[in-house]
């Protein structure tokens, strides 16, 4: 996986889980051929292509995308795609590519074709915001439980969290979504409401002062928009913003109205050699961080409002002055990065200045970005499972229409970047994470590793299937060796420590300094010699078993209970990782498996068996009989047993801590 689709996926909606299994590309996927009638002029070899800056000349345009397309759904198990692109106040192209049903054979049509738009629909909710901010109905600087009812957030580190908060990612809210963030069942929905109350997250770092993306932050602004307009959230945007745009083929609902279920596209899973139709994807009490239904010509709609001061047509969504409001960055991690405008992100794209917002459900992948100095607007989506794909065909479109034109930074003294190279090295974790429940344990397989190679350049482990090589161009600042166009940034406190690391692609889900009882390398080494302890254990009981009857009841039982406890610790983890592996990470976003809550029982009965192990051990060396051999290996399981205990608790595996 390339680390710019990695990156992006990790921002959007639920691909921070969906991404954990890539599928892999295969040749034996049927092609795709674009659904109208215009024939493609071959598919190239590649997606590289020499840079052509005449967006205008339509025919290289489609026949551009036609190429495109064929190679990345052939490699990436695309079955339905979509792109569009707005210019100077008018569409320029939009076409669909594959099927939206294969049973069927129905063709993806652009202006009709409904695709699962995931966190793009934050936009939608974002501008439903801005606009009741235009009418003094809310205030973006106000703490938020002055307009909500019923749910109410606590005050943390001594401030209160405000819209501009929640619109940058900057509120300080942890990471949840086990169990409740998606479903299949239509019946399974509650309202928004409800389910800000029950999975309300923790708030972990002061509200303003740090990024971290939030579905609950957006899901919770669509809560205020329903009670402060006194309309349901679905209502709302349907009649203030999708109505006035003329986007009949979108909506928020779900399952989609009964009007629109005949343009639904099928998502599809690529599983034993064939394309496995999957049920259609279900946000539910978090619909305003995600449950947006868009054909591309609707998004067309959208985007030409925020490209024209929020006019369409005759009709007028925002003020043109809101419209910049909402477009300027309000909160920047690092001054030389881009950062979050207000819903919005900025992003440097081969040096221009886009702002959008990508969205992800576990079969579709979409991207909404925006050129507002050139009066440009791109929308594709794409139904798989492999997010790669969007990156791979946004970026070759920029490399053609608009290719990089600002000169290079330029590489540090070889002296002076061998020098600063050894004080970034280390372990790093994303600030969107859990704390307190038990999806904490995720961050284990999500945590970052940069390390220094001799020449002063950095190679940082987990952005993608590879390692990638930055180089120093700047104070703290380094860029990616291959391509140039990703950069990282290190932010150091007062005594010159590393505290952050940043990227230029993510102003909204920065990382940190990783202490070092939250690096996996610490916890992976650690329970490899748990293993060891237990395996070591069970072998001593197995060389012993025929003289164990013959020897006093204190060694016995002591025997027995450290063969009984490095046992436990072997089943407790065979048990939860069959768990989750049968149960598949997809399946966790809907629900919590009975398996799981009854394997959670293992870690507490595990607790009980090693403070009988610590007796055990401590009447050990009070006896004389005893050799020191035996006192020291029974020693040696008491020290794994606590310290797999540890692992439990500080994983927050010990009891039933789903959020």
């Amino acid at each position: 996986m390339s680390a710019k689709a990695t990156m992006i996926g990790l921002a959007s909606l639920f691909v921070l889980v969906a991404s954990a299994t890539p599928q892999p590309a295969s040749p034996s996927l049927p092609s795709a051929p674009p659904a109208s009638s215009a024939t493609s002029t071959g598919a190239p070899q590649s997606l590289s292509t020499a840079p052509v800056n005449n967006l205008d000349d339509r025919p290289a345009l489609e026949a551009f995308f036609d190429g495109a397309m064929h190679v990345g759904m052939e490699e990436h198990h695309v079955t339905g795609a979509v792109v569009a692109i707005v210019k100077d106040g008018k569409v320029l192209f939009a076409k669909g590519y594959g099927k939206s049903n294969l049973a069927k054979d129905t063709p993806i049509d652009p202006a009709t074709s409904l695709f699962r738009i995931g966190s793009t629909t934050k936009t939608l909710t974002w501008t439903a915001v801005m606009q009741l901010v235009e009418e003094g109905k809310l205030d973006l600087d106000t703490d938020v439980n002055t307009y909500l009812k019923g749910v109410k957030l606590p005050e943390a580190f001594g401030k209160h969290i405000t819209l501009r908060d929640i619109m940058t990612h900057t509120a300080g809210f942890e990471e949840g979504f086990l169990g409740y963030l998606i479903t299949s069942d239509p019946k399974a929905q509650i309202p928004i409401a409800t389910a800000m109350a029950l999975h309300r997250p923790a708030v972990v770092s002061p509200p303003g002062s740090m990024s971290a993306y939030s579905n609950y932050g957006a899901a919770l602004a669509g809560l205020i928009v329903e009670q402060v307009s006194g309309m349901p959230y679905n209502a709302y945007i349907e009649t203030h913003i999708l109505e006035p745009l003329d986007m009949h083929y979108a909506t928020v609902q779900e399952p989609v109205p009964e009007r629109l279920a005949p343009y639904v596209t099928t998502g599809y899973k690529f599983e034993n050699g064939g394309e496995v139709a999957q049920p259609y994807e279900i946000i539910g009490g978090f619909r305003p961080a995600g449950s947006g239904a868009v054909s591309a010509l609707d998004m067309t709609h959208f985007m030409l409002a925020h490209l024209q001061g929020g006019r369409y047509g005759d009709r007028q969504i925002l003020k043109p002055a809101t419209v910049d409001l909402m477009h300027t960055t309000a909160f920047q991690l690092d001054p030389r990065f881009p950062g979050m405008a207000l819903g919005f992100y900025h992003a440097d794209i081969n040096g221009r200045d886009a702002i959008g917002h990508g969205g992800d459900t576990v079969y579709c992948h979409s991207d909404m970005l925006l050129l507002p100095k050139d009066n440009v607007g791109l929308f594709v989506s794409f139904f798989t499972p492999d997010n790669r794909v969007r990156e791979r065909i946004e970026q070759a479109f920029f490399d053609r229409y608009f290719p990089r034109a600002a000169p290079q930074l330029q590489r540090l003294p070889d002296a002076e970047a061998v020098k600063l190279a050894a004080k970034y090295s280390g372990a790093y974790q994303w600030t969107r994470r859990n704390h307190s429940d038990i999806e904490k344990v995720l961050n284990l397989t999500a945590g970052l590793k940069v390390g220094a190679l001799q020449n002063g350049n950095l190679v940082v482990s987990g952005l993608g299937q590879d390692p990638l090589q930055f180089e120093p161009i700047g104070t703290d600042l380094y860029r990616e060796v291959l391509q140039g166009n990703m950069q990282i940034a290190f932010r150091t406190d007062a005594g010159g420590r590393v505290t952050h690391m940043f990227f230029n692609m993510l102003p909204f889900m920065p990382t940190e300094r990783a202490p070092w009882y939250d690096q996996a390398s610490v916890w992976i080494t650690a329970l490899g010699a748990i293993l060891l302890a237990c395996l070591g254990a069970l072998a001593s009981t197995y060389y012993r078993w025929r003289e164990i009857r013959t020897l006093p009841t204190p060694e016995r039982r002591a025997i027995w209970t450290g063969a009984l406890t490095a046992l436990w610790a072997i089943a407790t983890f065979a048990v939860l990782g069959g768990v989750l592996v049968v149960t598949g990470i997809d399946s966790l976003l809907e629900r919590i498996p009975t398996g799981l809550r009854v394997g959670l029982v293992m870690p507490l009965v595990f607790v009980v068996l090693t403070i009988y192990l610590i007796v055990i051990t401590l009447g050990v060396w009070r006896h004389r009989f005893w050799t020191v051999g035996r006192r020291i290996g029974y020693s040696v399981m008491a020290v794994a047993a606590i310290l797999l205990c540890i692992f439990f608790w500080q994983w927050n595996l010990l009891g039933w801590r789903f959020g």
